[in-house]
């Protein structure tokens, strides 16, 4: 297999990126690397060409650029050569920790949506620390800052998907990210997606769920539109990293009974810590396009880019995408009489 690589994009890009590759390389033996990146700024880093190709590239996509414009203006950059390299079957993955914005154009508008997917959707996998994963789904968070019923309803068909697939989850529950738990509750896009998906036999629904329950392990793979599954992943992370840093300056000031304390619990801190860093989760996945395209964290050490590596092997191993596309094509009338459903209730 192939991965295509944005070699430039990231806060540590390329030094992390290019070290993080070479770690992949020596970890799957299967593997063939392609590095997109400048010349001068890239090739002086790798250490060992065995399965890697260099690609030079003449423009870079920066964080702040405006993501449409740039995809469609820097031809040359590093990010869209990548993705073209995998809409024209020279590559079977793309792989990126730069502008969130332009790897998500470049998916949709180069690599291209499965036939039947109405809106590709960002997904990552986040800690659970009850139920009986380690991990659960979580999507949208934030590719579309507004979502239809039926859109919330195929992202619970491609959450499940992933879940199966990539956690080894058999028949993975799914949950509804609303302000309440009863099915009544939320807005009318809420509550028609709430109705699409408590009778579909597409996935295993189990009702809404609140922000506070994220990580109980209730659910295999909760569902949410961009804007409120990208405040609630935020939110959740921000208190988690706040908490672990409250502990430890309480420990640090708490006197010598405090500080042995501390000591003995610090294993059990480091576990919880390792748990919660996203060097060691891979990276958000969108789903919905013809081949994977994952984007790691922005500040993303070369650890999290081998890992996010073994994430996009995992991803074609288990023929990912393939199942998707097969259960999409076989159920389009299913998905169509769906979205006929939710019009014509909204609409009465």
């Amino acid at each position: 297999m192939k991965i295509a690589i944005d070699a430039m994009g990231g806060d540590f890009a390329p030094l992390e990126i290019v070290k993080g590759v070479e770690m992949a390389r020596d970890r799957y033996m299967d593997i063939e690397f392609q590095l997109y990146g400048t010349q001068s700024a890239v090739e002086p880093l790798i250490k060992n060409l065995e399965r890697i190709e260099f690609i030079p590239t003449t423009e870079v996509i920066e964080m702040g650029d405006e993501p449409v414009k740039a995809m469609r203006h820097k031809k040359d950059s590093s990010m869209v050569r990548a993705a073209l390299a995998v809409k024209e079957g020279r590559a079977d993955a793309l792989f990126s920790a730069g502008n969130t914005g332009a790897l998500l154009s470049s998916a949709i508008f180069l690599v291209g949506r499965i036939k039947g997917v109405d809106r590709p959707a960002l997904a990552t996998a986040l800690p659970s620390f009850g139920g009986t994963h380690d991990q659960f789904v979580f999507m949208d968070l934030g590719a579309n800052a507004e979502s239809k019923a039926a859109h919330l309803y195929q992202y619970g068909i491609l959450g499940s998907f992933y879940a199966s697939h990539v956690l080894n989850i058999n028949n993975p529950s799914v949950r509804l990210l609303n302000n309440g738990a009863e099915e009544d509750k939320g807005d009318e896009v809420h509550k028609s997606a709430h109705q699409l998906m408590k009778h579909s036999p597409a996935f295993n629904f189990l009702g809404n769920i609140e922000a506070r329950e994220l990580l109980e392990g209730t659910a295999d793979v909760v569902v949410a539109d961009g804007f409120s599954g990208n405040a609630a992943l935020k939110a959740t992370e921000g208190t988690a990293l706040m908490m672990l840093k409250q502990i430890k300056q309480a420990i640090l000031s708490s006197g010598l009974k405090g500080k042995i304390g501390g000591l003995l619990l610090k294993p059990a801190f480091k576990s919880i810590q390792k748990k919660l860093d996203y060097n060691e989760a891979g990276g958000a996945v969108i789903l919905g396009v013809k081949a994977p395209v994952v984007k790691t964290h922005g500040s993303a050490k070369a650890n999290a880019v081998a890992n996010t590596m073994g994430q996009i092997k995992t991803m074609i191993d288990n023929q990912l995408i393939l199942d998707i596309q097969n259960y999409i094509s076989e159920h389009s009338e299913e998905l169509k009489a769906g979205k006929e459903m939710i019009t014509s209730e909204m609409n009465r």
